[in-house]
Formats: structure tokens, C-alpha cells, sequence
């Protein structure tokens, strides 16, 4: 997963490709990470598990997307959600290095918050996408002031974004193409 965080030594920011699912640089072994790709932004400055990533390693997730699952009738149906104007977007994450294998493993998750007017007929909760004018606040290490940053997690407008259902070819990772992005009826 592509994020950008601020590299504290060089002073600016750096585009790096991580896991996605955060392993805390404490955990004895990495596949305690593998449930952890989201965090609930009304808990992640306090849960244990996140409370250090919250601290100082804030970044974003660089995304044009991001699919929900609406559950109906006993299936659940796959929404791809973007901007109105298709433009890519930051999604507030947490990011940890692990260091206690043969090989380093940098990873993130991604913090989510309740939904807003579009999201709620698909689902409770929505990533949190940050605005532009948000960013330095949220990526900067030295900024610990969890009452501010926690006001940055809220829902985003639900005016500036679309979501449409797509078919559940996006269900299977193997199926990385165009398909997974065009709508269904």
C-alpha cells in the first residue's frame, strides 16, 4: 500500500510502499498485524495497540477509492466510493516498523470514522479522508496534540463524493482489473 509520512531526519515528506496491516514495532510475532488493517479513530490514541503509531507515526493513505460492502437480502454487495471529480485523496493511517524478524516490515492501518449521508445506506463506517489543508497537521511527528487531531477524524462531505456498486469480481483479490471499478445495475 502506497503511504506518504514525514520523514522526521530529512524534514520532508516520503512516498513508501507498506503492508497493510499494522504490526506494532512491540509484538513478538507480525501475525498479530493480520486483523488489524483499520482503527477506529474514537480509540485509536488510546488502544494499545495504535496508542504509539497516534503519537508520532501518522500518515496517508493515498487512494482514488475505496470499496464498502452493503449487506441486503442475505448477500452483500460491493460499493466503490471516489471523489465527484476522480482526484486522489489521503485517507488518515498509522504506520509501525517492525524490527524483531530477519528483515524489517514496515505496515499501516487505516483509521475510520462513522459514515456520512452517502455512506450510511452501505455502511456505519467510512475511512476518514483528510482535506488537503489537513495534512501538514496530521503528518507532522511532532504535533501531539490528540484533542486537535482527534477534530480532524469526522466524516468527509458526502456532496464531494460518489459511490456506485460494482460487481463482486472485487471480492476475490485475483481479479485485479478493470472489471472491479466499472458499475453494475
Amino acid at each position: 500500500m502506497a503511504i506518504v509520512r514525514q520523514n522526521a531526519e530529512a524534514k520532508k515528506r516520503e512516498l513508501v510502499q507498506v503492508h497493510w496491516s499494522l504490526i506494532p514495532s512491540w509484538a513478538p510475532d507480525p501475525k498479530i498485524g493480520d486483523r488489524m488493517a483499520n482503527a477506529r479513530s474514537e480509540t485509536a490514541a488510546t488502544k494499545p495497540f495504535f496508542r504509539r503509531a497516534f503519537k508520532s507515526r501518522r500518515c496517508l493513505i493515498v487512494a482514488d477509492g475505496f470499496y464498502e460492502w452493503q449487506k441486503t437480502e442475505g448477500r452483500r454487495q460491493p460499493y466503490l466510493i471516489e471523489m465527484k471529480d476522480s482526484r486522489p485523496f489521503g485517507i488518515a493511517g498509522l504506520w509501525e516498523r517492525w524490527e524483531k524478524g530477519d528483515e524489517p516490515v514496515e505496515s499501516c492501518a487505516m483509521l475510520t470514522t462513522g459514515a456520512n449521508a452517502l455512506m450510511e445506506p452501505i455502511h456505519d463506517r467510512m475511512p476518514v479522508i483528510l482535506s488537503p489543508k489537513q495534512f501538514d497537521q496530521w503528518l507532522d511527528p511532532d504535533f501531539k496534540d490528540a484533542i486537535k487531531l482527534m477534530e480532524l477524524m469526522q466524516p468527509y462531505k458526502a456532496k464531494d463524493l460518489l459511490a456506485y456498486a460494482v460487481s463482486t469480481r472485487v471480492n476475490n483479490p485475483k481479479n485485479n482489473t478493470a472489471t472491479c471499478i466499472e458499475p453494475v445495475s
